[in-house]
């Protein structure tokens, strides 16, 4: 069969991360976290000690930057230079730092790119916010996962807490909604479901319920 794209789209919390790896191992297809990116993008940008509010130095730092992933059991595993910084990019601050730079175009146009080439064969499952209508808009399969903010900070509440990092919930859902707004309003790939995406609200389901929603999805389409 031809290689092809399957795009996982949603907002911060959803559950993108872990259904669109257990996909990939499903199907044997490569991975992209792009939330990851950008996380690692400002991460490399502030361990330069560049401000992440000056767009054109937060671009030249990014000249020289080194990444790629790995598949843990649950989630993947983002490497920075060589080096392991899931901690570091899976805490609040990173992902409102991610926020900030994903907001830049000329960080945006830099970075896809990049995203662009994971598309290896046999395939790759890609999830992030702009992944079906964007970065691989002539994706076979789309899919947009959605959940309530509460519903959404609980989970990422519960991920950091079982990753041995402190958390608050209150703080939690207020960043949430704060990163959502963002989002959904930039003017560069707002965060919003491709025409041809199937939309799932997961709020009130499981990750075997949801995962065994995509997987029928996806043989429908072949």
């Amino acid at each position: 069969m031809k290689p092809y794209v399957v795009t996982i789209d949603g907002p911060s919390g959803s559950g993108k991360g872990s259904l669109a790896l257990r996909l990939a191992k499903e199907l044997g297809f490569h991975i992209l976290d792009s939330g990851a990116i950008y996380r690692l993008a400002a991460l490399h940008a502030i361990n330069k000690q560049i401000s992440l509010e000056d767009e054109q130095q937060v671009l030249n730092s990014l000249e020289d930057l080194d990444i790629h992933f790995e598949s843990g059991d649950e989630l993947i595993i983002p490497f920075l230079n060589g080096e392991d910084v899931s901690l570091q990019i899976r805490s609040e601050e990173a992902g409102g730092a991610a926020s900030m730079v994903a907001s830049y175009p000329l960080i945006r146009t830099h970075l896809l790119t990049i995203q662009r080439d994971f598309f290896q064969p046999p395939g790759l499952v890609a999830d992030g916010r702009d992944m079906g209508t964007v970065v691989f808009p002539d994706a076979k399969i789309k899919i947009y996962l959605h959940a309530s903010a509460e519903i959404r900070a609980k989970r990422r509440y519960n991920q950091l807490i079982n990753m041995g990092l402190s958390a608050n919930i209150a703080d939690l859902l207020e960043e949430i909604e704060a990163r959502d707004e963002r989002d959904r309003n930039r003017a560069i790939s707002p965060l919003v479901p491709a025409s041809d995406a199937l939309i799932v609200d997961c709020s009130m389901m499981d990750r075997d319920q949801v995962f065994d929603l995509m997987m029928e999805h996806i043989k429908d389409q072949q």
